[in-house]
């Protein structure tokens, strides 16, 4: 049965950084095509980023040059940086897609979620 464990989430001023890891267990990241999405309370979940096993990687252009994607054969590491009020929400970690992609109904697998609030 696989699992995606997060963690890294927290409370930071604007402009500031935070790194979130997602585990998997169950199987081997590098041959997983992974993805990073958010939610902000009363929004609908949006896609941050996703990265297959080759390492091809999309990004929202919301957060293209603040947010880096990657993976290795145990985790997914979002780092984010420059951070700002409209980044908070709930971050979660997916799993399952056949490409790169920054729509849910993609992934099949999803972690539980990490809470990022930017002040």
């Amino acid at each position: 049965h696989v699992q995606l464990v997060e963690s890294g989430g927290g409370s930071v001023q604007a402009g500031g950084s935070l790194t979130l890891s997602c585990v998997a267990s169950g199987w081997s990241m590098k041959t997983q095509c992974m993805g990073r999405f958010r939610q902000a309370p009363g929004k609908e979940r949006e896609g941050v980023g996703a990265i297959d096993s080759d390492g091809q990687i999309v990004y929202a252009d919301s957060v293209k040059g603040r947010f880096t994607l990657s993976k290795d054969n145990t985790k997914v590491s979002l780092d984010l940086d420059k951070l700002r009020p409209e980044d908070s929400g709930m971050y979660y970690c997916a799993a399952g897609c056949w490409a790169p992609a920054l729509t849910p109904r993609a992934f099949t697998v999803w972690g539980q979620g990490t809470q990022v609030t930017v002040s």
